[in-house]
């Protein structure tokens, strides 16, 4: 049975007509959502070849590679932070000390509640006042990196809980230490799990670096908006950012594929020990006196 039948309910007949024509009339809908964008930019001139010009100078591509390449720079830095950091106060948040578990709790949820934004002025404001002045590069990479990591944090949380509580005990059965089993047979397994979220979350770190504009970091925005002042021409440039960063998430998107389907080869292929560690118990074999081997029956 496939996962979707466990789920959800077979759809019937009369069910699945009404999908299709659901279906039909929302991509008609969005054809002539965008049907009506294109006219409308067509009879502003917005369209004109003239008004592209820009894209093919050499000087601007370079420029918006440059601001591509800081984008991504930013957003690797508040990884680097946000990755360590959310797994240190998960762990925290799961530890049996109070002194730690409530400081990391306090932690997360001051950061899962305020702005990226906000704290991103606090670096630019407040801090510089007390003689904590980092550099523009740092004023936006601390801040996202640590509001990116409160959420990191309760994504691994839920990953670790959603493991059985049996793999630790198994593990503790054969003479594993807590904290080996945890990096051997539950980290493993909740990574797996957690995966997709933290596709999610490194989408939302990569677009948290356009808050660049307020530090005056130049990233993809803040690069736009200095072409934008520059010639004029504010759909085109938009437009074209807009493209790149849906190229952008759709890579980040592909990798991480791409990575589920190498951990799911080497869990199945090469016998994985934090994942057949602890295979599921031989199923008891009861025989009648006498039966022959194809009469057993097993019985979990």
């Amino acid at each position: 049975m496939r996962t979707e039948q466990v789920l959800f309910d077979t759809v019937g007949p009369r069910a699945q007509r009404r999908v299709r024509i659901i279906t039909v009339l929302s991509v008609l809908f969005l054809l002539g959502v965008f049907a009506l964008a294109y006219w409308q930019f067509y009879r502003s001139g917005q369209l004109a070849p003239s008004k592209w010009a820009w894209l093919y100078d050499p000087a601007t591509l370079r420029y918006m590679v440059r601001a591509l390449g800081h984008t991504a720079w930013a957003a690797l830095g508040a990884g680097a932070i946000a990755l360590p950091l959310g797994l240190v106060l998960a762990l925290g948040r799961l530890s049996a000390s109070r002194l730690l578990r409530w400081p990391s709790t306090a932690v997360i949820e001051v950061f899962r509640a305020v702005p990226v934004l906000l704290v991103i002025y606090i670096f630019t404001s407040a801090l510089p006042q007390y003689g904590v002045n980092p550099e523009v590069y740092w004023k936006l990479v601390i801040p996202v990196g640590l509001c990116a990591a409160a959420i990191i944090a309760e994504v691994i949380r839920a990953g670790i809980l959603a493991i059985p509580r049996g793999q630790s005990d198994a593990a503790a059965s054969i003479g594993m230490t807590p904290s080996l089993a945890f990096r051997l047979v539950v980290l493993p397994q909740a990574v797996r799990v957690i995966i997709p979220s933290l596709v999610a979350q490194a989408v939302i770190v990569v677009k948290d670096t356009t808050f660049g504009y307020v530090v005056s970091y130049g990233e993809l925005m803040q690069s736009g908006r200095v072409l934008v002042a520059t010639t004029g021409d504010l759909v085109q440039t938009y437009l074209v950012i807009t493209v790149v960063y849906i190229l952008v998430n759709m890579v980040i998107s592909r990798v991480a594929q791409r990575l589920d389907v190498v951990l799911a080869r080497r869990r199945a292929g090469n016998g994985s020990r934090f994942v057949t560690l602890f295979p599921a118990r031989s199923a008891t074999v009861r025989t009648a006196p006498g039966a022959p081997d194809a009469a057993k029956v097993p019985i979990a």
